[in-house]
C-alpha cells in the first residue's frame, strides 16, 4: 500500500516536515536514550525496547512502565495507570477530528502516532503550497515516532555495554515543552490561549498539587478555551 505518491510529492513532503520536527527529535532521542538505559537497567533488551515503544509510543506511559514490568503481575492496576497517566491525549485528540477526517487510508496510523508533541507542530504549522497537508501530517508524524523508537533502542544498547547515571535526563522533556511553547508564541494569535493554560495550570497546582493537576488542568483549560471560543475567534 502505498501511503504517499509520486516519489517527487513525497521528497517534498519529507523536506518541509523534517525542519519542523528538530525540537522533537532532540528530545526524543534525548529522552528516549534515558529510557532505554532504565530499560537496560531492568533487564530488558534493544528488542523489548523497541517494541514496547513502537507499541505503546507514549512517554509518560513507558517511563510508569518500567516499574509495572518489574513488579508483581497486575493488569488491572496496569491498565487503570495507563488511562489516568495518557488520559490527556483524549483532550487534544478531539481538536483533532475534522483535521484528520479526509486523511484517507493513513488516517488510523495519525491517529495512532498522535503525541503531545507532534499535536503542537500540526496546530502551529502550515504546510507549503507544493505539499498537501495530508502528505506534512503523515511525514511530521512518523519522523516523530521514529525518533522516539530510535532513541530508545540506542539507549538500550548503549545500556548493555556503560554504566551511566540517568539522574535528571528525563528534564528533556520538560525542555521539550518549553520550547514548542515558544514557537506557538511566535505568533500574535496563539498568545492569549497560552497565557490561559498557563492561568488554568497554575490553579490546578494551587488548588491539586503537583502530583494531580495534570487531568484537572486539561479539563480547565477546554471548559475555558471551549465557553470564550467566540471571544477568542473574533
Amino acid at each position: 500500500m502505498e501511503l504517499i505518491e509520486p516519489a517527487g510529492q513525497r521528497r517534498h513532503a519529507i523536506r518541509a516536515a523534517f525542519p519542523a520536527t528538530i525540537p522533537v527529535m532532540t528530545g526524543y532521542v534525548c529522552l528516549g536514550i534515558a529510557y532505554g538505559f532504565l530499560m537496560s537497567n531492568a533487564g530488558y533488551g534493544p528488542l523489548w525496547v523497541a517494541a514496547v515503544s513502537m507499541i505503546v509510543y507514549s512517554g509518560s506511559i513507558q517511563f510508569v512502565g518500567i516499574g509495572l514490568l518489574t513488579a508483581p503481575f497486575a493488569p488491572v492496576q496496569a491498565g487503570l495507570i495507563a488511562v489516568m497517566v495518557g488520559a490527556r491525549h483524549m483532550f487534544y485528540a478531539l481538536s483533532f477530528l475534522d483535521k484528520y477526517r479526509d486523511m484517507g487510508r493513513v488516517r488510523p496510523l495519525l491517529i495512532c502516532m498522535l503525541t503531545d508533541e507532534t499535536f503542537s507542530i500540526l496546530s502551529a504549522l502550515t504546510p507549503p503550497p507544493s505539499v498537501s497537508e495530508r502528505d506534512f501530517c503523515f511525514w511530521v508524524s512518523l519522523l516523530d515516532y521514529s525518533y522516539w523508537t530510535i532513541g530508545g533502542v540506542l539507549g538500550a544498547a548503549l545500556g548493555e555495554v556503560l554504566t551511566f547515571n540517568t539522574t535528571g535526563m528525563d528534564f528533556a522533556l520538560t525542555a521539550l515543552f518549553v520550547v514548542l511553547f515558544l514557537e506557538q508564541w511566535k505568533k500574535k494569535e496563539n498568545r492569549l490561549p497560552g497565557l490561559i493554560g498557563l492561568g488554568c495550570t497554575l490553579v490546578c497546582l494551587a488548588v491539586f498539587g503537583a502530583d494531580n493537576l495534570v487531568i484537572p488542568a486539561m479539563i480547565l483549560v477546554t471548559a475555558v478555551l471551549l465557553g470564550g471560543r467566540k471571544w477568542l475567534c473574533g
